[in-house]
C-alpha cells in the first residue's frame, strides 16, 4: 500500500467494540468489495468495503471476515480468510498477502484461504443460532449493483433457511459515528494533504487555466503526498459552474473575473477528507464578490461553535438557518418580510442555499451516521455552508472537516487558508 503502516491495534479495538453489540451466539460476517469490470477485460481500481476495512485493516480483494464470539474453539472466534497466491498470480499481478502479513495486519490469528470458506463456514454456523450478515442501507445509496455481500445473503439464507438472522448495518453505524484517536489522526492526514494540494492551486490559478488544469494540480499533489486517489470526484467550478452543485466536467476556461469553486479532498488509508474553498481567478476579489464570501465566512464561523455535544442536527439547521438569512438580508437577496416562519418546510432562504450544512466524514466521505443522533465527542462532521446566485453567476462554499470534542470544536482543516485577504496575499505572493 502507498500509505504507512497502520497499527493493529485499531483493528483488534474496533472488533471488540462489534462484538459488544451481538447478541449471544451470533456469527457476523463481512465481505470485500467485487472488483468491478469496465468492458472488455478490463476493470475500474480496488476500493475495499469500508466496513472490512474497519474490522481487519484488509485492503486486498476476495477476503471475508468471520467472527464468532461464542465458537467452540479458540481459534474460530475471529477467522480471515484471505486470496491464495501462486507464481501465476504474482508473475502477472504480483504478490498477494501471506498468511503471515494478513495476521500482523488485522491482528487475528486465524487465517484460511478464501476458497476453504464455503467448508469453514459450514463447521462453524451449525453451532451458532444466529447469522447477522452486512448490506449497504446508507439512505443515499444506490444499491442497483449487486455486491458480494449481497450475494451472500441471498446463498445464506437458501442454505442456511432455519437460522435467525440479524443487520449489521444499524450496528456498523453506531460504531464509525463516533472515531477513535487513531482513526482521527488518519483524517488528520488526509487534510494535511489535502493542504498541500489548495497551496499548489493557490500558486497555478490564473485568467485563462482550465477547470481539468487545476485538478490535475490537485492531483499530482495527492499522489506525491501518498494518496491513492481523490476522496471522490473533484469539482472544479468557475464562473456559473460555481452554482452547480454536483458539477464535475471540470472542462471550461476560467475567465478574468470568475471565482473558482474547488470541492475536494484527498483519501489516505481509506479515510476521507472533504474541503471546499472559492477563490478569486485574476487573483482579487470584486467588491460584490468579497460581500459573498465574508458572508458566507461568517456562517461558517457560527455554524462551526454549534458543532458541540448535546446538540442536533435538527436543533443545528434550524439555527443556522436564521443566520444564513441574516446574511442574505444584508446582501439584499432577501428582506426582512422573508424570514423564516416556524415549521416553514422550504424557507426563502434555501434559493440561495439550497443543501445541508454537514454530513458525517469518515472511511466513506458521506459516512455512516444517525441524522437524529445527538451530537457526541468523536463524532467528525463537515461544516459547509455557501450562497449561490444563479442570477450573478456567483457561487461561494466553504468547508472544513470538524472534530466534536468536550472541549469544543476542532478544526482538522484549520490550516488549510479560508481569509479572503489571506487567498489573495497566497495568489500573488
Amino acid at each position: 500500500m502507498r500509505y504507512m503502516p497502520i497499527d493493529s491495534s485499531l483493528f483488534v479495538t474496533n472488533r471488540e467494540r462489534l462484538i459488544k453489540q451481538l447478541k449471544q451466539n451470533s456469527i457476523a460476517v463481512f465481505h470485500s468489495n467485487d472488483i468491478m469490470p469496465k468492458s472488455a477485460d478490463g476493470t475500474y481500481p480496488f476500493v475495499q468495503n469500508p466496513d472490512l476495512f474497519y474490522l481487519s485493516g484488509m485492503d486486498q480483494e476476495d477476503t471475508v471476515l468471520l467472527i464468532y464470539p461464542d465458537a467452540k474453539e479458540t481459534k474460530h472466534k475471529e477467522i480471515l480468510f484471505i486470496r491464495k497466491t501462486s507464481d501465476e498470480i504474482a508473475i502477472w499481478e504480483g504478490n498477494k498477502l501471506s498468511r503471515e502479513e494478513a495476521q500482523k495486519i488485522s491482528g487475528i490469528q486465524t487465517i484460511f484461504w478464501t476458497e476453504d470458506f464455503q467448508k469453514i463456514f459450514r463447521s462453524v454456523v451449525l453451532d451458532a443460532e444466529r447469522i447477522y450478515l452486512n448490506t449497504n442501507e446508507h439512505a443515499r445509496a444506490d444499491v442497483t449493483v449487486e455486491t458480494r455481500d449481497s450475494r451472500f445473503l441471498k446463498w445464506c439464507r437458501e442454505i442456511y433457511p432455519l437460522h435467525q438472522y440479524e443487520r449489521l448495518a444499524p450496528i456498523m453505524q453506531n460504531l464509525r459515528s463516533i472515531k477513535s484517536r487513531m482513526e482521527i489522526d488518519l483524517i488528520q492526514k488526509a487534510c494535511e494533504i489535502t493542504e498541500k494540494a489548495f497551496r499548489r492551486v493557490l500558486q497555478v490559478v490564473k485568467p485563462g487555466i482550465w477547470e481539468f488544469e487545476v485538478e490535475a494540480e490537485i492531483l499530482h499533489e495527492f499522489l506525491k503526498n501518498r494518496s491513492r486517489r481523490p476522496a471522490f470526484d473533484p469539482i472544479v467550478a468557475s464562473g456559473f459552474n460555481s452554482c452547480v452543485l454536483h458539477y464535475t466536467e471540470n472542462n471550461q476556461q476560467c475567465r478574468e473575473g470568475d471565482l473558482l469553486l474547488i470541492d475536494f479532498g484527498a483519501e489516505y488509508s481509506n479515510y476521507a477528507s472533504d474541503v471546499t474553498r472559492t477563490i478569486p481567478v485574476s487573483g482579487k476579489f470584486s467588491e460584490r464578490q468579497r460581500q459573498i464570501y465574508e458572508a458566507v465566512h461568517r456562517i461558517q464561523k457560527q455554524a462551526i461553535q454549534m458543532l458541540i455535544p448535546g446538540n442536533t442536527f435538527h436543533n443545528y439547521h434550524k439555527e443556522v438557518g436564521k443566520v444564513v438569512e441574516s446574511e442574505l438580508i444584508q446582501l439584499g437577496l432577501l428582506t426582512s418580510k422573508d424570514r423564516c416562519k416556524e415549521g416553514d418546510e422550504n424557507p426563502l432562504y434555501k434559493k440561495y442555499f439550497m443543501h445541508g450544512i454537514s454530513h458525517h466524514l469518515g472511511l466513506d466521505v458521506h459516512d455512516l451516521g444517525d441524522k437524529h443522533r445527538v451530537f457526541e465527542a468523536g463524532m467528525v462532521l463537515t461544516c459547509e455552508p455557501g450562497i449561490y446566485v444563479r442570477e450573478e453567476k456567483t457561487g461561494v462554499r466553504i468547508e472544513n472537516d470538524i472534530l466534536i470534542s468536550e472541549q469544543g470544536p476542532v478544526d482538522l482543516t484549520r490550516k488549510i487558508p479560508s481569509d479572503p485577504a489571506e487567498i489573495e496575499d497566497l495568489m500573488n505572493s
